[in-house]
């Protein structure tokens, strides 16, 4: 039993649950100044408070699973990273603050408001940076960083960071109309409409431009036997791009978000084809970066007895919460 691939796996799986359940969230508050003050933007809070803090649950696996399963991984990624992680550290928290206290001082419910706003929007773009910097490269001396202060910071990054914010923005429409009725609702369309192209062209950017930042990507995508994986992917997204603008079209309420999950899960595919199986590409595989056997099997007993219990817990808040959202709440 290879406990490397088994901790990669949960990492990866931390990573994508996180993505799609804070990134529905993050981008409601991408889309909050083109809401209407007062009802609109109230429901739309209304629709994630039950679940936002709990959904970031998953980033504090990811992270502390990196330091604990691949601790020369996190002693590489950390310090080429700090900037955009401590910006994305910072907006959480930021945005944190200003959701509870919209609620608790109205009278300077403008300022929080654009607090959310902005939080939301610095932390999808320095995740996205986060990304694009470490498909790109990291430079490694030794057992340790080797580049700069500022070596994160290029236009494939920048690509990859306003790819996310197009990303989550289309998700947090997505969730809006699934779990809102009306004015709201109809208003999240339209964002979608106009979101889910742009999130297609931020897809064939990112895509075109991967195999020519690392030449081991390029092997990986236009080398047999991988062609027979990645030749269908533009398809895949294409037709899924296509399913959920007739969803759109159609009036639906689930299908929108399902099918935004679909594209998200695709993008997820594509990376795995990409790095596969580094955990800093074209520098450590996750062999080299792994923890001792002893130390990820102790690991290991622990995620086990803690992993389903934040998928129990997860399962019964959106449960609860299943319905549409109303002027007091969920009904």
């Amino acid at each position: 039993m290879d406990l490397t691939i088994i901790w990669a796996v949960i990492i990866a799986f931390a990573v994508a649950a996180y993505v799609v359940m804070d990134g529905f969230d993050l981008g409601i508050g991408i889309l909050f100044p083109l809401l209407p003050v007062g009802k609109q933007r109230d429901k739309a809070m209304n629709a994630i408070a039950p679940v936002w803090d709990g959904n970031e649950t998953w980033l504090v696996l990811g992270g502390g699973g990196l330091l604990a399963a691949f601790p020369l991984a996190y002693a590489i990624i950390l310090p080429a990273l700090y900037a955009p992680l401590t910006a994305m550290l910072l907006a959480l928290i930021f945005r944190g603050v200003a959701f509870e206290f919209r609620w608790r001082d109205a009278r300077h419910r403008r300022f929080w408001d654009a607090g959310f706003f902005g939080g939301s929007i610095a932390a999808t773009f320095a995740q996205g940076v986060t990304l694009g910097a470490l498909i790109e490269g990291i430079e490694v001396s030794g057992r340790g960083y080797g580049g700069g202060w500022w070596d994160w910071l290029s236009g494939f990054s920048l690509l990859t960071g306003a790819s996310l914010v197009a990303g989550y923005a289309l998700l947090g429409a997505c969730w809006l109309i699934l779990k809102t009725e009306g004015p709201l609702q109809l208003r999240a369309r339209r964002f979608a409409r106009g979101l889910l192209p742009a999130l297609l062209g931020a897809i064939a950017l990112v895509s075109l431009a991967t195999p020519f930042v690392e030449r081991k990507y390029f092997e990986r995508w236009f080398d047999w036997p991988g062609m027979i994986v990645t030749i269908p992917m533009p398809l895949l997204v294409v037709l899924t791009a296509l399913a959920a603008w007739r969803s759109l079209g159609r009036g639906a309420d689930a299908a929108p978000f399902l099918w935004a999950l679909g594209l998200f899960a695709l993008s997820f595919v594509g990376l795995g084809i990409s790095i596969w199986p580094d955990v800093i590409p074209g520098r450590v595989s996750i062999w080299q970066a792994a923890a001792p056997y002893q130390s990820q099997l102790f690991l290991l007993i622990g995620a086990a007895a803690l992993i389903p219990l934040i998928l129990a817990y997860t399962a019964w808040s959106y449960w609860v919460f299943r319905g549409k959202v109303g002027e007091q709440g969920y009904h």
